[in-house]
Parts: structure tokens; C-alpha cells; sequence
């Protein structure tokens, strides 16, 4: 399991990594909501994202959720498919894991947070990089691009924006070595619109998280940049799929490929034996919501699996899967 290293009554974004290799960390919480609150002052309290929160509530106003709603917040998660060190940002997840060298005599942590990534037309890069530079208190210089495209709506912007709540780059930037160096993680001067795809391919924070994640990330810390809407993990004799909204290269959306769910699925099995329902496995993929759900038991080979997750013969597997990692497995 994952354990919760600090927190307070606002935030807990740093977990201990489980001692045996385990992907899963974290808990989901109910809160109440409060007069006064907006969903938004909620995610943000959180360090969640705008559509983060959005997907976790249904239904429940984004402006006044009115007081004494249940509020869900989605902490627990699985951690995408990339090395544990430096930072990994996975775009349709929109959301940061940093891993720091662990100091001696020290547990390896994660910590995470919510960002803003690259809209259609501006997509934030994909591969690996690294932090080239750091800068507190930056001056933006919009690029050409950029200063003709607040042109066309007559929005005119100076060549040179000095810091201050203008400065849509916040307190402080890193800039990634990828590129011609125009792409950053930053803070930003509107909050609000943490965890949706609006920048112009930049990775944008909280104020409040980047401000913490600054004074951590050392010159020359690895970067990845990944591309991963299914994530699966088997832990403790279950089988969770946790999914995002999928995009393709260029940010349209697109549908889920199931053929690809059924391997990944048999792949985080291994030699485990379990009985998978597959379509409770195909709605949560269709659905997206960017929690982990539980599709799968273990089960032994000589007893029979759960009834709920029992499924017809007409949907069995391709013969190329092993059927000796399910004991139901329909795809």
C-alpha cells in the first residue's frame, strides 16, 4: 500500500511508493460540500484538476453545489507506465508525478498534481527531455505565434509582459529541453482552468503546487512526456483499470481500442489465475471517468468464478490470448 506523507486540511499529494513494486496509491475521500464552495474551490483545495472533478461528480453544479452535497475526491490512483524518477506528466490524465531521489535511510516517494496541457492545434510534445532551466518571477515573451493569434481577436499583446498578475507563466517556470525551448512548466494567473487542455502546449499548475514543486526539481531532471489513457494495475487480488479520455496525436478525440484493453489486462495478470468481467471492463473504458474500477478477481483454478463475473462463451477470447491467466475472460 501507499501512505500518505503529508498533508493538511487542504492538500496530501505525497505518497510513500508501496515496498512491493505495487502501481496502486492513494484513497478516494467524500467530503461535505459548503455553503460558500464552488466545485472548482473544492478541486483546488484538493489539488485536483477542473475536469478531474468534473468526471468524479456528475450531476452536481460546478458553481453552487450546495451545501451538504457529497463530494467525491479522486485520490486514489495507478501510476502510468513510465520510469519511477524525475517527472512524468501524462497528457490525458492531465496530470504531474514527480519522483525525487530518494536521501538516505529514506522511503521513495511520489508526489502529484493536477495540470493544465496543450490544446488542439498546440499539443504539448511527447518523449523524453529534461529541466534545462528554472526561473523565479519570470517575463513572458509571447512568441510570434501567439501574438498574432490575440491579434486576430483584437487582444494585442506587448512583446515583453513583466511578472505580476498579468503574467499568465505566474511566479515561476521551468523550461523543458525539447523543442526551440518555448515549452515550461509553470504556474499561471488563472487557476480556474487547472486540468483542461488550454495552453498553448505548455504544462501549467496550480500557484500554490508549483511553488512547492520548484525548490525540488534540480537543473537537468528527466522529464517524460506520455501519451497514456488506460492504465492497469493488479494488487491484492484485484484487477483495477483506471481510464481517461483518449486522444490521438493531434487532440481529436478518438474511440478506445478493446482489443488492447484485453491484452493489457492479461499482461498485468501474469501467471495470476482471475476471473475478469469483461463487460463491466468495456463500460468502464467507454466511460472514462479517470478512477480506478475493479474488474477483475483472483481466483483458484478449481473453483468456479463469481457469478457476476461470469459471461457468456459467445464473447470468449482470441485464441492468441492465454486463457490460463482468467478464469473468465471474455473480450
Amino acid at each position: 500500500m501507499f501512505a500518505v506523507l503529508s498533508a493538511n486540511t487542504a492538500v496530501a499529494t505525497t505518497y510513500e511508493l508501496a515496498t512491493d513494486g505495487s502501481a496502486v496509491f492513494g484513497e478516494d475521500l467524500h467530503i461535505k460540500a459548503r455553503q460558500e464552495d464552488t466545485l472548482l474551490d473544492i478541486a483546488r483545495r484538493y489539488s485536483i484538476g477542473y475536469e478531474e472533478i468534473q468526471r468524479a461528480n456528475p450531476g452536481v453544479d460546478l458553481w453552487i453545489p450546495g451545501e451538504g452535497t457529497d463530494i467525491v475526491i479522486p485520490g486514489r490512483r495507478i501510476l502510468p507506465p513510465a520510469p519511477r524518477e524525475g517527472i512524468v506528466v501524462n497528457l490525458p490524465e492531465h496530470r504531474l508525478y514527480y519522483f525525487p531521489k530518494p536521501k538516505r535511510r529514506q522511503k521513495p516517494v511520489v508526489i502529484t498534481y493536477p495540470v493544465s496541457i496543450g490544446q488542439l492545434d498546440w499539443n504539448t510534445p511527447l518523449g523524453q527531455t529534461h529541466v534545462a532551466a528554472k526561473e523565479k518571477m519570470p517575463y513572458w515573451y509571447p512568441p510570434e505565434s501567439i501574438r498574432k493569434e490575440h491579434a486576430a481577436r483584437g487582444e494585442p499583446l506587448p512583446r515583453r509582459v513583466p511578472p505580476g498578475p498579468d503574467n499568465p507563466l505566474g511566479a515561476y517556470k521551468m523550461r523543458l529541453a525539447v523543442g526551440d525551448g518555448t515549452y515550461l512548466i509553470h504556474g499561471t494567473n488563472n487557476p480556474m482552468a487547472v486540468g483542461m487542455a488550454i495552453t498553448h502546449g505548455c504544462i501549467r499548475m496550480y500557484p500554490e503546487d508549483i511553488e512547492a514543486l520548484f525548490p525540488q526539481v534540480p537543473v537537468g531532471t528527466k522529464v517524460w512526456l506520455i501519451n497514456k489513457p488506460v492504465k492497469v494495475a493488479y494488487a491484492n487480488g484485484e484487477l483495477l483499470l483506471e481510464v481517461h479520455p483518449q486522444v490521438d496525436a493531434q487532440g481529436q478525440s478518438m474511440e478506445p481500442d478493446l482489443d488492447l484493453l484485453s491484452q493489457m489486462l492479461v499482461e498485468a495478470l501474469g501467471n495470476t489465475t482471475a476471473a475478469i468481467h469483461w463487460d463491466y471492463a468495456r463500460e468502464t473504458l467507454q466511460a472514462a471517468i479517470g478512477m480506478p474500477t475493479l474488474v477483475g478477481l483472483e481466483a483458484e483454478l478449481d473453483s468456479a468464478p463469481e457469478p457476476a463475473l461470469t459471461t457468456s462463451a459467445t464473447d470468449a477470447p482470441s485464441p492468441s490470448t492465454s486463457a490460463g491467466n482468467h478464469a473468465s475472460s471474455n473480450h
